[in-house]
């Protein structure tokens, strides 16, 4: 099984020149990672400019291993090969990782990136991904996976300690600045030779040697003077920045993006969604603030609770979609935006529902949405202009009344409602072609359910109305035109066919199947009434170990607290016990553990002071145990009058104090229970929801955190 590792945003408010300066001193080797012996360059490319370099090393590490492996592989280092294109007139450093070692038993991929940050052309953001596939090791492919676990929380966490102490090193040796790359002046070469060979911008980039010759201060530029400390300002954003990847924005338009991001920043840490993103929410809402904050943080919970930034990544397709499924990817529309194209008249869809069920078609639908918001990212870098949606275009051809059977027209409703809130404004238009005269039918079904800014888009084409002007050429370019609608190019799409009546699954087969993917999310949901929290058991036997959890308010307010007890608050249960000990009730969303004649203070304890959560609020912490027993999590009703948790203000604030029926709040939530030694090595604690769509994430898992009682963020 392939592992996922991720590691928050890392911002340096330093230029993107001078951490390169930095980033450069760390080889051959580096006297602050022992482990890391030695490294050679073994090919290096420069284009004509010089623009961009390309660097390859063999590095060379101490296997940092217990001595029985180190025993068994017969090796005391590794080597690994890291390829790293530094591209000056971008402003980027793109790093891959692959080991040399073991290549056939382990492989390791690790990819790295500096960039400028989108906000602030001072500041460099780093991001930072990995994937490990233990294929064998010897018959300790577990101990492997947590041994390389380990070191990479290691790696991440003394990454940021290296920039900053060359940083530091380069400030005292008086280099503040590095000047930015600039295309060659026409000169004759030998003009080009009088270069000072030690000068800051050739400092970039290491020679093969790559010896610590460049600290010379007289060869470098002088320093930097006064300059701004780089903040942003909070009540505008950059015209450039806005133009080449948002688009136009009204003043009072980019005044609501920018107080609707500032709300995320203060209530959601650690999963803040990219500015196109929170865009797409304001203006399928036109931009009332309110609004597109309720479904925005519906939304953000539905993205968690379900994985879906790691949908494209950990999902597998069934075979049988793959054969059956009659849509993908087709170029891009003459807008630059990306082309979906879905031949659903030839698609068997009582088949795939037989076969499949509404959940496997379902994580079908989310893929191919989350693959179009990457590619739009994609067409925008491409195109330099901001690309926020795709362009549908789906074929009729043969469609019938069999399309129109009720199970297969429920499971589209679902998928259609489910994209609706939380895909909003990535349709930038949908053509249908050869629509046929049961269209109409199918269209009264379906279209109450899609939002009339969402209707607005379709283009529907009967018989061969799509083809001359005013049909595809329009849209599409004509170089691109798919061979069945009668274009020059060949459009891979699978032809689909009738589903094999012996691939079809039983109703009850289809229920343990989904059954099985819902309860594939690691997120809980829990509902808290006035009069009747939600409490999680945890038992404890080490001292020391570390609670940690994350949870979102979807409802209401709610106030948390942590109780310890040396006595099971109710008798166990071995058939309701959960993973790591925890007791709780699967069929319910409910459960009250404390019993009402318990006294506090005598029957158990409070261990971590009341924390009032809002509505809306992303809430993660940990608690570090100091004794054995039973800890209870408690999400307890919070009477007080509605109102936001920051500078946002509720429109009904007022109103909803005085609404009866607000006596119910609801929490979704996921803990883990981690061994002392084991805190600082989790990806999967607090770090589990860092959106792998997600801008700067200000909510990091330091090691304070494994040493005091408890660390709550916001």
């Amino acid at each position: 099984m392939v592992q996922q590792y991720q590691s928050p945003v890392r911002v340096y408010k330093h230029p993107f020149e001078l951490i390169m300066a930095a980033y450069v001193r760390r080889f051959p080797n580096c006297p602050l990672i022992p482990i890391f012996v030695d490294s050679e360059v073994v090919k290096e490319e420069h284009s004509d400019d010089g623009a961009i370099v390309f660097t390859e090393r063999r590095c060379k590490v101490e296997a940092d291993a217990p001595r029985l492996f180190k025993r068994m592989a017969g090796v005391d280092y590794l080597y690994f090969i890291q390829k790293n294109t530094l591209n000056r007139r971008t402003r980027t450093l793109h790093i891959e990782v692959v080991n040399e070692s073991f290549s056939n038993r382990v492989i390791v991929h690790e990819i790295c990136n500096y960039t400028v940050h989108p906000e602030n052309e001072e500041w460099t953001c780093f991001e930072q991904t990995a994937s490990l596939d233990i294929k064998s090791f010897f018959g300790f492919e577990n101990a492997a996976e947590k041994l390389a676990m380990k070191q990479y929380a290691n790696s991440i966490k003394k990454g940021k300690e290296i920039i900053e102490y060359y940083l530091k090193e380069l400030e005292e040796e008086g280099v503040t600045h590095v000047p930015r790359w600039s295309p060659p002046q026409a000169s004759p070469p030998t003009a080009m030779l009088q270069l000072p060979l030690a000068s800051a911008d050739v400092a970039l980039v290491p020679t093969a040697k790559e010896t610590h010759s460049r600290k010379d201060p007289a060869s470098l530029t002088e320093p930097q003077t006064a300059s701004p400390d780089g903040q942003w300002d909070k009540h505008k954003l950059d015209a450039d920045y806005i133009r080449r990847y948002l688009g136009d924005l009204t003043p009072l338009q980019e005044s609501c993006l920018i107080r609707l991001r500032q709300w995320l920043q203060e209530t959601h840490k650690g999963k803040i969604p990219k500015d196109q993103h929170v865009l797409r929410f304001l203006r399928a809402r036109d931009f009332n603030l309110e609004k597109a904050r309720e479904i925005l943080c519906q939304s953000l919970t539905w993205r968690k609770q379900h994985q879906v930034d790691f949908l494209l990544d950990s999902w597998e397709r069934p075979q049988l979609l793959q054969d059956y499924y009659t849509g993908g990817w087709h170029h891009h529309d003459r807008d630059g935006r990306p082309l979906y194209i879905l031949r659903l008249g030839q698609m068997d869809t009582k088949g795939l529902v037989r076969a499949l069920g509404e959940e496997n078609l379902l994580r079908q639908v989310m893929s191919i949405n989350e693959e179009g918001l990457r590619r739009c990212e994609e067409n925008t870098r491409v195109f330099g202009r901001p690309i926020s949606c795709w362009t549908c275009l789906v074929d009729l051809e043969g469609l019938n009344m069999r399309h129109l059977w009720r199970p297969g027209v429920k499971a589209l409703l679902r998928i259609i409602e489910v994209v609706e809130a939380n895909y909003p404004e990535t349709l930038g238009r949908l053509l249908i072609l050869r629509a046929p005269r049961v269209f109409p039918v199918l269209w009264t079904l379906v279209s109450p359910f899609i939002d009339e800014n969402t209707r607005n888009k379709f283009l529907v084409y009967a018989g061969n109305d799509y083809q001359g002007p005013g049909g595809l050429v329009d849209y599409i370019d004509k170089e691109v035109i798919p061979d069945f609608l009668g274009g020059d190019c060949l459009c891979e799409i699978p032809e689909g066919g009738t589903v094999p009546k012996s691939l079809y699954r039983t109703a009850e087969e289809l229920e343990s199947e989904e059954l099985r993917l819902w309860t594939d999310a690691i997120y809980k949901s829990a509902s808290v009434f006035k009069g009747a929290p939600h409490e999680l058991l945890i038992e404890i036997s080490e001292p020391s170990s570390v609670i940690t959890w994350d949870f979102d308010v979807c409802k209401g307010d709610v106030v948390f607290n942590i109780y310890h007890s040396r006595r099971v608050p109710q008798p166990p249960k071995k058939e309701i016990l959960g993973a790591h000990g925890s007791l709780t009730s699967p069929a319910a969303n409910n459960v009250q553990l404390i019993d009402r004649s318990w006294v506090l203070g005598q029957d158990y304890s409070i261990v971590e002071t009341a924390l009032t959560c809002k509505e809306g609020e992303s809430v993660q912490g940990s608690h570090v145990t100091r004794w054995p027993g039973f800890y209870i999590l408690q999400w307890r009703f919070h009477s007080s009058p509605a109102c936001s948790a920051s500078s946002l203000p509720r429109v009904d604030d007022v109103l909803a104090s005085l609404q009866v029926s607000s006596h119910k709040c609801k929490v979704m939530f996921y803990t883990e229970v981690l061994g002392s030694h084991d805190f600082r090595g989790s990806m999967t604690s607090l770090e589990s929801s860092h959106s792998g769509f997600s801008q700067l994430s200000a909510a990091t898992t330091s090691s304070s955190q494994s040493q005091s009682s408890s660390t709550v963020s916001r």
